[in-house]
């Protein structure tokens, strides 16, 4: 049967229709978009959070009377009082670091002594480093205006460095706050999460998603962000309190490090012989050494215990994450880039393993096979 004029024009019709809605669609999404965008780190870091710590928050309202409220808001503020005092130690130490470092300059000048022969011996770069440092030790002014540019804008980077560090901060304290209100009302958004789960895939499979998805925020966050920020407060404090130049950098660093699942050590045992050879052999520096050490290795204990939990992610997928997420949002980008990318990384391979079942195919009835055979 050919279609008629009018069912031709109908089917028009409708098709124009569903092109229309389709199109403000997309221009509503698209505006919403724009106007949530500039806190969409701010909203994704209070979310991972918020599911990170919501145990210990249904651990302490049993104590507190099954007030969700006094719950979050306990644990917002000892967390911010645990992140605050550490990070105004850091911070204290790194201006002090700068303002001893200024004070010598203008007291006593910088003096650099000339280097030794053997440097010059040094394989491929041994000669250009002898130059560079016979030159600053005899013409430190001249050599500064020589590479003045790139002086400038080795100072502005870590300026920005500095910067960035300090937003990062302020972000991770209004994204605790915005947590806490997520973690008041975490029933409700329990019940969210897989709905939103089950209308994007199906009613089926909509709560497992949603749970796999907890499973691998908690562990990424726990066993990676978790273990580099709780090493890097064991190891701060104890650049802070020994007084060691740039702990708050050093301390920085070793977070870094620990969240591209990097060594510690790489940061402490340089620490350790510059103490020792300025310092010498004393009941001090041993016991700050043997402390750094040990807790330059804590990551190899502390990972067995939180990493194990929730569900298993490869460390190229967290290292991609993390320096991905360092690239493209900056510190908070470092933090938020591990746990987007195995939250993905599951989806993905939960897609990859879903495969639909072989439908076994019709057997042929009695009439048919006689049938055949009658041909």
């Amino acid at each position: 049967m050919l279609p008629t004029p009018t069912s031709e024009r109908a089917l028009s019709r409708g098709l124009l229709d569903v092109l229309i809605r389709a199109g403000l669609i997309a221009v509503l999404a698209i505006f919403c978009f724009q106007i949530f965008n500039p806190f969409l780190d701010l909203i994704v870091w209070s979310v991972i959070l918020a599911i990170t710590i919501y145990p210990l928050q249904v651990r302490l309202r049993r104590k507190l009377g099954n007030n969700d409220g006094r719950a979050a808001t306990l644990i917002v503020v000892i967390a911010i009082a645990i992140i605050a005092v550490p990070a105004y130690l850091l911070g204290a130490a790194m201006v002090d670091s700068v303002e001893n470092a200024m004070a010598i300059v203008k007291s006593e000048g910088i003096h650099i002594p000339p280097p030794a022969e053997s440097v010059a011996a040094w394989p491929l770069i041994g000669q250009r480093v002898y130059d560079l440092w016979q030159h600053a030790s005899t013409d430190l002014t001249g050599l500064a205006q020589k590479y003045a540019p790139q002086i400038r804008d080795i100072s502005l980077a870590l300026l920005l460095a500095i910067a960035g560090l300090g937003k990062g901060l302020l972000i991770f304290i209004f994204a605790l706050i915005i947590g806490g209100i997520f973690m008041a009302y975490g029933e409700a958004g329990s019940r969210s999460a897989e709905q939103i789960a089950s209308r994007v895939f199906s009613p089926a499979k909509g709560p497992h998603i949603a749970r796999l998805c907890t499973a691998t925020i908690r562990a990424v966050a726990q066993g990676v962000v978790g273990i580099a920020f709780i090493q890097m407060l064991l190891i701060g404090v104890a650049f802070v309190i020994k007084g060691v130049p740039a702990a708050g950098v050093l301390a920085l660093v070793v977070l870094l490090l620990g969240i591209a699942q990097l060594p510690a050590t790489l940061i402490t045992i340089p620490v350790i012989i510059y103490v020792l050879a300025t310092e010498g052999a004393s009941v001090a520096t041993i016991v700050f050494s043997i402390y750094v050490f040990i807790a330059g290795l804590a990551d190899n204990v502390l990972k067995p215990l939180l990493l194990g939990r929730g569900v298993d992610v490869p460390m190229p997928v967290v290292l991609i994450g993390a320096l991905g997420g360092m690239v493209t949002g900056g510190v908070i980008g470092l933090f938020i880039g591990p746990v987007v990318l195995a939250v993905g990384y599951q989806l993905f391979w939960q897609w990859v393993e879903d495969q639909p079942q072989a439908q076994p195919e019709p057997q042929p009835q009695e009439g048919d096979l006689a049938s055949r055979q009658q041909i």
